[in-house]
């Protein structure tokens, strides 16, 4: 594998993370988006979806976004009278979005990320520094 290869695969995974990243700052910042009629559902945590995939012109395995989806886990509830959504008995239907899973999905992206911007940088620099040799 020549170092340009390492390079393309570095700047794959890092566009892969931030996919992941944008969608994980989606989630953050609807996590108290409830729905605007009585029994609606409201915002819906998405998620993404890797998938390998063998990339011919680098003849390398490289990392991509095969989707994003929705979760499709259980809506919490809380009792809320008041709230335009709320249902007959009282209670509004709140996103399947927990702060704490996404900031820990964020740290692992952010780390992914800066893997990968490490092996880029590392990269570069033996390229500078066989093309200073070459002088």
């Amino acid at each position: 594998m020549d170092l340009t290869t390492t390079l393309d695969l570095s700047a794959k995974g890092m566009s892969a993370q931030t996919t992941r990243l944008r969608v994980i700052a989606e989630n953050l910042a609807n996590s108290a988006t409830t729905g605007s009629t009585p029994g609606s559902d409201p915002y819906r945590r998405k998620t993404v979806i890797f998938a390998n995939t063998l990339d011919q012109s680098l003849n390398a395995t490289t990392v991509g976004v095969r989707q994003v989806v929705p979760d499709m886990s259980a809506f919490p509830q809380r009792f809320d009278p008041g709230n335009p959504a709320a249902d007959a008995q009282g209670y509004v239907k709140t996103p399947n979005v927990s702060s704490f899973v996404e900031v820990m999905d964020m740290k692992e992206a952010e780390r992914s990320y800066s893997a990968n911007l490490n092996v880029m940088e590392t990269t570069r620099g033996i390229i500078s520094r066989t093309v200073d040799l070459l002088r």
